[in-house]
């Protein structure tokens, strides 16, 4: 890094030397912080906060934030005290040799395609495993445009050197073998073969974005399955449920090609038979690997939502969620009218989205800002940070296109169920004009367009733990709960947590078998006295306080997962059918209590086995948390992105 992009200095890092924020859950966030974000520098040892700070503020310099001295200073003040903070990627990637490489796709982890031709499948795969996630659409008058599957294709591995395709070891070569699978079945119905001779073995590890690799015994199923998916449709077009298997497909293959949770929503229509009873698993016979997506139907009006629907909502099956595209393309905040292209929305629905375009977040923690002005202060000097990526270069030039026309972003708030009876709510709706206002400015400063959207509500995870806040507009899950994460098996500090007395376990697939590749590890918490609880608001009550926070702040959308109980679902829908049509963007459901999940992220439990379980843990010693594997389900409420 050139030394004129350094205005965070080394003078001005010796006033934090040894300082601490606070941080959130008595400590627990310092070692999510340390596991997640902090990066081995030369010497080996790993960064402390400041020392990450400076590096993302640099690093964001570098690519033209445009910081004066004084705003950067500000800055890694209000970073450092936990008052904002960039998006869980930046934190990760901003002043790293990756960022030189991959631009804007290093950065940014939310995506979006309309599946239309095949290398729409190929754009899902790259993206997933430059660690992003993806929402597709699979409606109807998308999928239809894919051509008719040719009869008599085979596709066979042949581990030799003289096979008519010899994979390269990289994220290109394993994108490239699925473009000539997917050709060969659309396009030409040539049959060929294949070898992963050159291919990594698995446990060696993935340079940049981090993680290990899985060998190539992963690829292989995988091409295997969606290879069958598509042979059982020769001479046919694929249907909406073909579509979404292989896009599951795809993303079992790079969560266990680089163990991360692979972050995907699948939008369809919302009288779609097969597609709505996917993830009924009642009925039996229901693939592992739909599990890697979340189900949402397009849905303008409470009026089209199919009563089969509801089905899966009493326990037996995952709730699908609703996106409103209609509202979505033509307001920004609730009754403001804008101009807008979006086709659908990232995995977790915070963010519409056109074809081929990415989020762009950052994170306010209201429970930590003390005014007003600060808030506005947090608010414009991190917007530099995400304007100066908007203007980077991505991969596909789809993107570049869009992105560089939008010039979208995601402001983003949390903590906001600690902010309902302290006033602070009260601050949005100026702290967003005073937004608006400075976009304006600046935009015209660096001849750059003006955004066409600027804030948003996502359900935050990691980057919450961190600062002690409540997830996005969730309310805290109870007073007491386990906390359920999902670790590499292979991952060092599976053993450490085994040692420290956390219960540990391998992940459960939908048929009941064991995924050894991937442990759950669960984390006894409290909520704190200050947190409104799940259990003290009814769904309603959770859907009104959605429709005021996308009336006051976000004029992209307000990510909610919105906790029910079965003998709520009466005044769910009455509540829809008055205020979704006008009101909510997106949403999602998931059951409170006997949810069907043997594995959730989050399980109630009691004070007295709080305290059994808390009692059991010993002390957590700092030498021992480490960077390495990506710890998951915690980037997004309910763990529907990777963290970084």
């Amino acid at each position: 890094m050139k030394q004129d992009h350094k205005v965070i200095a080394e003078d001005f890092l010796k006033k934090y030397k040894n300082k601490q924020p606070k941080w959130g859950f008595n400590g627990l966030g310092y070692i999510v912080y340390k596991r997640t974000y902090s990066r081995a520098k030369e010497d080996g040892t790993l960064e402390e906060w400041p020392e990450t700070i400076a590096r993302c503020i640099n690093g964001a310099q570098k690519i033209g934030a445009g910081y004066t001295k004084k705003e950067a200073e500000r800055l890694f003040d209000l970073v450092f005290n936990l008052k904002c903070n960039f998006a869980g990627r930046g934190l990760w990637q901003l002043g790293t040799s990756t960022v030189d490489r991959f631009g804007g796709n290093s950065l940014l982890n939310c995506w979006f395609t309309a599946i239309k031709k095949p290398d729409d499948f190929c754009f899902i795969f790259e993206n997933l495993m430059l660690g992003g996630g993806v929402g597709y659409s699979i409606r109807r008058e998308d999928i239809h445009e894919l051509p008719r599957i040719k009869r008599g294709v085979d596709i066979t591995v042949k581990n030799t050197n003289d096979a008519a395709f010899i994979v390269p070891d990289s994220r290109e070569g394993w994108v490239r073998l699925l473009s000539k699978v997917l050709h060969s079945f659309f396009v030409t119905g040539e049959s060929f073969d294949y070898s992963t001779v050159l291919v990594r073995s698995a446990g060696k590890p993935i340079n940049g974005f981090g993680g290990t690799a899985s060998g190539p015994e992963i690829l292989i199923a995988g091409i295997e399955k969606i290879s069958g998916v598509i042979k059982d449709r020769e001479g046919k077009k694929l249907r909406s449920i073909d579509v979404l298997d292989i896009a599951n497909i795809i993303g079992s293959v790079v969560v266990a090609g680089n163990v991360r949770r692979s972050a995907e929503i699948a939008l369809g229509d919302p009288d779609d038979y097969l597609y709505i009873k996917a993830k009924r698993w009642d009925l039996g016979n229901i693939p592992n690997w739909r599990a890697m997506s979340n189900n949402t139907i397009y849905c303008d009006s409470y009026d089209h939502i199919a009563e089969g629907v509801w089905d899966g909502y009493a326990g037996n099956g995952e709730p699908y969620g609703f996106f409103n595209v209609m509202l979505s393309s033509k307001f920004g905040r609730t009754g403001e009218k804008a101009k807008e292209n979006c086709e659908g929305t990232n995995p977790c629905g915070e963010i519409s989205l056109a074809n081929k375009e990415c989020c762009n977040l950052a994170e306010l923690y209201l429970n930590n800002i003390t005014s007003k002005e600060e808030l506005i202060e947090c608010s414009t000097l991190i917007y530099k940070t995400q304007k100066a990526i908007c203007a980077l270069p991505f991969i596909h030039e789809d993107t570049n296109k869009i992105v560089h026309k939008n010039f979208r972003i995601g402001q983003g708030i949390t903590g906001i169920c600690q902010a309902t009876e302290n006033g602070k709510l009260d601050w949005l709706d100026d702290c967003y004009k005073a937004l608006k206002k400075y976009d304006k400015e600046w935009s015209k400063k660096q001849g750059l367009p003006e955004s066409i959207k600027l804030t948003t509500v996502k359900p935050s995870g990691t980057l919450s733990l961190l600062a002690g806040a409540t997830p996005g507009v969730h309310p805290a899950y109870s007073q007491y709960y386990i906390r359920r994460v999902r670790m590499s098996s292979e991952d060092a500090l599976v053993q450490t947590c085994r040692e420290m007395s956390y219960h540990v376990e391998y992940v459960k697939n939908f048929d009941g078998s064991l995924n050894r590749d991937t442990v759950i590890v669960e984390f006894p918490c409290q909520a704190g006295k200050s947190a409104k609880l799940a259990k003290d608001m009814k769904a309603v009550d959770q859907l009104d306080l959605v429709k005021r926070i996308q009336k006051e702040w976000s004029d992209n959308a307000v990510s909610c997962t919105v906790y029910y109980r079965k003998e709520e679902l009466s005044e769910i829908k009455e509540w829809l059918r008055k205020n979704y049509k006008n009101n909510i963007k997106s949403v999602s459901f998931l059951l409170h209590q006997d949810h069907g999940f043997d594995q959730a992220p989050y399980e109630e439990i009691d004070e007295e086995t709080y305290k059994k379980l808390s009692m059991a843990v010993k002390k957590v010693s700092a030498t021992k948390v480490g960077n390495g594997h990506v710890l998951q389900d915690l980037e997004c409420e309910g763990g529907a992105c990777p963290i970084r």
